[in-house]
This record gives structure tokens, sequence and C-alpha cells, in this order.
């Protein structure tokens, strides 16, 4: 796991530290951002409205393969997290939507993300939004002191993501809330891809099938596990080619419509 993790931290510092150039110099990590409605996966996933008045570089530079602060349901009042909350986007619009009674807290181990993403609250004004430095298998919180976790195209990134399913169970409250968007499989990928850590910046290769995704928030305690399938991408886009470059033409068509973005929900139980 550590292998993964410092290749995703390194991958991920170059993005922010190299604004426009990607994570890999190219096509980026999950993509390129949100401002590029042609990116097959960062494209087009944040509606105008909930955007005004954030700075547009807060906006070019996320790297989420959806917006779970639009699919999940915030609440005033409510203590959010964001797993890998990179430049702070989803922090920033979940602060706005529990409203100044509320708070939300984003977690990243990049050393370069929570550097700009401090900078992007600074600019936003937004006053009940913290950022803190960890790992998602590590969450700096206490048990039972989140309302809702949320994350954008990071749980896929990880080497242990028992461990980050048990994590987010533990500090959720009692009937507390799992809203996640992240890359889905419908169809196992060929070992070489998962074997190729450029692969694992780019969100593909560490990622879950989904009965497997349902497996793991179970056995972590949670229920009522809901995937709903957000965007399916054509592998025989040329943006995507450089994550997938291990594998050959028949085996792209093979696995077309195998990977996909997908919001996942699951509840604490209220008896924990």
């Amino acid at each position: 796991m550590a292998d993964i993790r410092e290749t995703v931290r390194e991958k991920y510092a170059f993005a922010i530290t190299n604004r426009g150039q990607g994570c890999c110099g190219s096509s980026g990590c999950c993509g390129s951002s949100i401002s590029d409605g042609a990116d097959p996966i960062t494209g087009n996933l944040y509606d105008e409205g909930d955007l005004h008045g954030l700075d547009p570089d807060l906006i070019a530079d996320s790297f989420g393969c959806g917006n779970p602060t639009a699919l999940a349901t915030l609440n005033p009042g409510e203590v959010v997290l964001d797993l890998g909350s990179g430049s702070g986007l989803d922090v920033l619009l979940s602060a706005n939507r529990v409203g100044p009674t509320g708070k939300a807290y984003g977690l990243d181990m990049t050393d370069e993300m929570l550097a700009v993403a401090k900078e992007n609250q600074q600019k936003s004004g937004i006053v009940n939004a913290e950022f803190l430095k960890g790992h998602i298998e590590e969450i700096p919180l206490p048990e039972n002191t989140v309302d809702v976790i949320i994350s954008n195209c990071v749980i896929n990134l990880s080497g242990d993501k028992d461990k980050v399913m048990k994590e987010a169970f533990r500090v959720l409250k009692p009937h507390g809330r799992f809203a996640v968007s992240d890359i889905v499989l419908k169809k196992s990928l060929p070992e070489k891809v998962r074997e190729n850590m450029l692969s694992w910046a780019g969100c593909i290769a560490g990622a879950l099938l989904e009965e497997e995704y349902r497996e793991k928030l179970a056995q972590a305690g949670f229920e009522n596990v809901k995937i709903q399938v957000t965007r399916e991408y054509d592998l025989t886009d040329s943006s995507l080619r450089g994550m997938l470059e291990e594998l050959s033409e028949a085996e792209i068509n093979e696995f077309q419509g195998s990977i996909v973005s997908a919001f996942i929900r699951a509840d604490k139980p209220e008896s924990c």
C-alpha cells in the first residue's frame, strides 16, 4: 500500500503545482479539469449556479469524477467530511449548504493540495470549513462526529479500501450517511492494467467491481447500500488511452462499458 500511496501523492502534487498539465503531465489524474466540458471524466459535473462566486482556479483544479455535493442530502447544521478533498471545491460547496451552524472538513494527504485548499478557502470567505492532513485509512477525527461522508473519485486510489470503509463507519454518527462519487467496474480489468501505477493515479486500476463495493460497505457495518451509475466511459476516447495503454484494440472493445463513475450511498445503522 505504501508504494501506491506514494505514487498517488506524487501524481497529485505534480497536478496541483503544474496546473493545466494534469498529474501525468498530459491528460490528468481523473481527467483534466471540470471546466473542460470535453473531458470524459471531469467534464460538465457541476452546475454553474453552484459555482457562483468561487475562484476560477478552484474550479479548474478539481480532479473528480462526479459531484457528490449535488447528489448527497446535506442539511443545515450538519457536519460533513470530504475524504481526499484536493483543492477544496466539494468542501466549500458543502460548507455553504450546511450553513453557519454546520461544518465541513476536508482530509487530504498532499501538502501541496492542502495549501491550495486553504488559499481557496481564504479567497472564498467561507469560515465553517477546516482542512486536515491525513490518510483516508486513518481519519484524524473521533468516532461518531460526522453526519455525512462525501468523496470524489478518491477511495478507488486507496490500497486498503476495507480500512477506508471501517474508518468512515467509525467517524459517522449513528444514522450517518456515506455518499461518495467513485469509479466502479462492471467487469474485472486485466492484471496488467491493475499493476500499472500510472493507472492507479488515473483512478482506474484500483477501482472495485460494483459487487465488491457493496460487500466491503456491508462488511464495515453499513446498510441500505445503493449504487447509481452517473457516467459510462468510452474507452476509445483518446484522452483515456494513456491510462489504458496496456490494452490492445480487441481488449478495449471487450471492456467497453466496464468502467463507470457512480454515486454510492449507504447508511450507518441508528443502533450503532
